[in-house]
Formats: structure tokens, C-alpha cells, sequence
């Protein structure tokens, strides 16, 4: 007889939870088409997202230029396309830095506890105490605008909330009874963390690394509007908001369509993420 395999069965219902949360699955879809869009999408259209034609300016949606073009004459479908790359980028990146960081503090704070939790979350809830969008903008300010640096700064605001979560859960993991055998074996503290501990707190840092992506994307969007972030030519989602401003009125085309993608992304991203986390939930009743 075939034994089943726990790891195949877990899976098994976490999907089967996944699932049957359709606004999660719709979410899913839309992050899956953007990544792809993101990927592929560059070579699929050939025309140059900064190729200027002033005779075409403030052209609205047409069946040459799908989304219309800006006041230099510029495609806008070209410009979308390119800058999903841009702005998946900076999302992924930034959370993956701040994740990065943020799970190791959390960890060896919550495992070692006294005097390292203490000082860890003390300078933790000095970075929550400024709004993320200011202390993003101050990180930004000094390092000078760039993508880069709008990465690392998105980035570094990240990291109380993956090291907060992180701890909260090692904290609950580092009490029971087989994180007492192990150590009872001899293990060393670095095989507890990385061996026993993380891999039962995957869940929690999943669900808010997906969320936090969301957050990420609206965060450099809003740099990038202020003018912090991407920089001139490149076709970021902010960017191109920030320049179609001027001309909303009567070419709403400019403000509408890179307003709506960076919307869809973000909601996209928010509703997947709650449905990971109801999935992951083993208290949740289907």
C-alpha cells in the first residue's frame, strides 16, 4: 500500500482552499498576465516606447496607437508595456531586500530574546513611527533619485513589518516541544533557526511578502510622481502620471490608463494575498 506523502497532502489542500476563493484565483490570474506582460511583453511590441513624433501628440485611443499617445508624441501602449517590467521590478526587488533583512532580525530576536529583542524592535518601531511614504521619500532625498535607490529605500521601509511578523512566530514556534528535543540533541542555534524554525514560520512571511509587494509598487509609484524615482525617459507607471497631469483635461487618456494599471496591480496583489493567507490559515473553515 502506498503510503501518502504529508508534504503532497498539504499542498493538496492548500490548494483546494486556494481555489475556492475565486477573488483570490482572479487576483492570481491578473499577477500571472502582468507577469508575463512584464517578461514578454517587450519583444511582443516593437515599437520604441521613446520614440517621439510631435505631428501625433495627445492623440486619444485608436486602432494605430491602442492607448493613444503623450504630448511628445509617444505610444502609450509601448510605454505601458515596457514599464510593467520597471514597476514589477521595484516591487519584487524592494521586498525582496526588506524581506531578506527583515526575516533575519525577526528571528534571531525573537530566538535569543532579552537584550537583542530588546534593542532589534526598539529600532523597529522607530522606523513604523514615520508613514512609509515619508520615510521612503527621506531615504530618497539623501541618496538622490534614481530606481536604484528608490529600491533600496522601499526596500528598508519594508523591513519592520516582515521583522515584526518573523518574530511574533518564532516566538510561538521556539516554545514547543520538538525545538526542545532538537536543542535536547545538541543541535546548534543556527540548525534550530534555519532548520526547524523557519520552515514552520514560511506561512505568515508568504502572505505578507505578497501583500507587501502591493504596497511596494504604490510606494515608488508615488516617488516616481514626485519625480524621486525613475527618471526621464524611462516609461515608469508613476512617471508617466506625474506627466499627464498637465494635460487631463484634454487628453485624460495620459492620466487614466498608467492611474488604472498601477490599481489593477496593486489590487491584484491585495486580493491574492488575502486569499493566501485565509488558504494558509489551518483555522479557517471552508
Amino acid at each position: 500500500m502506498k503510503k501518502s506523502n504529508p508534504r503532497s497532502e498539504a499542498f493538496k489542500t492548500f490548494m483546494k482552499r486556494l481555489l475556492k476563493n475565486k477573488a483570490a484565483v482572479v487576483g492570481g490570474i491578473v499577477i500571472l498576465f502582468i507577469i508575463l506582460v512584464g517578461i514578454f511583453g517587450p519583444f511582443l511590441v516593437k515599437t520604441d516606447p521613446n520614440a517621439q513624433n510631435i505631428l501625433n501628440k495627445l492623440q486619444p485611443p485608436s486602432k494605430e496607437h491602442w492607448f493613444g499617445t503623450d504630448n511628445f508624441g509617444r505610444d502609450i501602449f509601448s510605454r505601458i508595456v515596457n514599464g510593467t517590467k520597471l514597476t514589477l521590478t521595484v516591487g519584487f526587488l524592494s521586498v525582496f531586500i526588506g524581506g531578506i533583512i527583515g526575516v533575519v532580525l525577526g528571528i534571531v530576536s525573537g530566538y535569543y530574546g532579552g537584550a537583542i529583542d530588546t534593542i532589534t524592535m526598539r529600532l523597529m518601531d522607530i522606523l513604523l513611527a514615520f508613514p512609509g511614504i515619508l520615510l521612503a521619500l527621506a531615504i530618497v532625498s539623501v541618496l538622490g533619485g534614481s530606481l536604484v535607490n528608490v529600491i533600496i529605500a522601499v526596500g528598508i521601509f519594508s523591513v519592520p513589518a516582515f521583522a515584526r511578523i518573523v518574530r511574533g512566530s518564532t516566538l510561538q514556534v521556539k516554545k514547543l516541544e520538538y525545538i526542545d528535543a532538537v536543542r535536547a540533541l545538541g543541535a546548534s542555534d543556527i540548525r534550530i533557526i534555519f532548520k526547524h524554525i523557519l520552515p514552520n514560520i514560511m506561512s505568515p512571511i508568504i502572505v505578507q511578502a505578497t501583500m507587501r509587494i502591493a504596497t511596494a509598487i504604490l510606494t515608488a509609484s508615488g516617488l516616481a510622481f514626485l519625480g524621486l524615482g525613475a527618471q526621464p525617459p524611462d516609461p515608469e507607471w508613476g512617471a508617466m502620471l506625474s506627466d499627464g497631469r498637465t494635460y487631463m483635461h484634454n487628453a485624460g487618456h495620459m492620466v487614466l490608463i498608467p492611474g488604472m494599471m498601477i490599481v489593477v496591480v496593486v489590487l491584484a496583489f491585495n486580493i491574492f494575498g488575502d486569499g493566501l493567507r485565509d488558504a494558509l490559515d489551518p483555522k479557517m473553515k471552508q
